[in-house]
């Protein structure tokens, strides 16, 4: 009896060192199997802005480098934490992923006093896909046609003026933010729920300006004129139109960012492997000339590089959150 009373943990111990045993062999075999079923990306946005259309885009592309189909989940809601926060419940075996933006992942945390997710440690970040400056635009039909002109008018009759976004908090808050701060003027802020409704008063003439990430299609068409753009060089996609630092406004960078993120604990051979298809996807010729002509500069790169960036932004917009004023309760 006594031997039997003490072999009987030994052989407990033992089938749970082989079972723990089977548990990292089997995972070890998924990872190098990976990808053998379809992949999900998460859009914690509608349908048709900047972040569901850049995920389908590069979304396509990688269904091609993995040779399973990659298809997009739209989950819009309370600026984006719906989606983001349902997302963290999600598998870490890299069948679910997050387009993760700079407006959910870095201004969130700062603006909302409570989120349903943990800013850093609810994430494995893979690679930063593109960012995509502001620019300063007007009406067709404005008599602002730099900014040197707006600079004047407002220093001339301070509050009169007005620009728009898409809420308070928003990157085209901060933005505007920012150029305040930059060209020591007062300018109304009027903010709207979502950019679409912004830009479609700016064109009939009822903002004079916004910073807006997604106004390219409207200059494109003629319907905005771009005066500036928030980045360390000009796009190529409007090589006529300076950047700040050109006029005069040094460290006048803003963009939103967009990215692919795992949740935490998704195997380091997986999350490799998923960053390799999506740099190769963004080396492409037609990807990369789609997402420029969509006013958004090519990113990519390592894990590592996009990890280090995920955090420091995060810190970043602390500040610009804080002297904007913004706060959601």
């Amino acid at each position: 009896m006594a031997f039997s009373f003490t072999l009987r943990p030994l052989l407990g111990l033992c089938a749970a060192m082989a079972l723990s045993c089977a548990t990292i062999g089997s995972a070890h075999a998924d990872a190098g199997n990976f990808p053998n079923k379809p992949i999900k990306i998460t859009v914690p946005w509608a349908p048709g802005g900047a972040t569901d259309v850049i995920a389908r885009l590069i979304g396509q592309r990688m269904s091609e480098e993995l040779g399973q189909p990659v298809v997009v989940d739209n989950k819009p809601g309370a600026g984006g934490n719906i989606g983001t926060g349902s997302f963290t419940r999600e598998k870490a075996d890299g069948y679910s992923l997050l387009m993760a933006t700079s407006s959910t992942n870095a201004i969130n945390p700062n603006l909302y006093k409570t989120l349903p997710f943990k800013p850093v440690q609810d994430f494995a970040p893979i690679t930063q896909v593109a960012s995509v400056p502001n620019i300063l635009v007007v009406a067709k039909d404005s008599p602002f046609n730099s900014v040197a002109d707006i600079v004047a008018a407002a220093k001339a009759q301070p509050g009169n003026l007005s620009y728009g976004s898409a809420g308070n908090g928003s990157s085209q808050h901060l933005a505007g933010s920012m150029f305040l701060k930059a060209t020591e003027v007062e300018i109304t802020h009027v903010p709207y729920r979502g950019s679409g409704p912004a830009a479609a008063d700016l064109i009939a003439g009822h903002l004079d300006l916004m910073l807006d990430t997604g106004s390219m299609p409207h200059v494109k068409s003629g319907s905005l004129k771009a005066l500036a753009v928030a980045a360390a060089e000009r796009l190529p996609s409007l090589p006529d139109v300076p950047t700040f630092e050109e006029l005069g406004y040094p460290d006048f960078e803003t963009a939103a960012w967009y990215g692919i993120v795992a949740p935490a604990g998704t195997p380091p051979e997986v999350q490799e492997k998923l960053n390799a298809a999506i740099n190769h996807s963004l080396q492409d010729a037609q990807i990369k000339s789609r997402l420029e002509d969509f006013g958004a500069v090519v990113s990519g790169g390592s894990i590592t590089a996009f990890q280090a960036f995920f955090v420091s932004e995060i810190d970043r917009f602390a500040i610009l959150v804080k002297n904007s004023g913004a706060r959601v309760e």
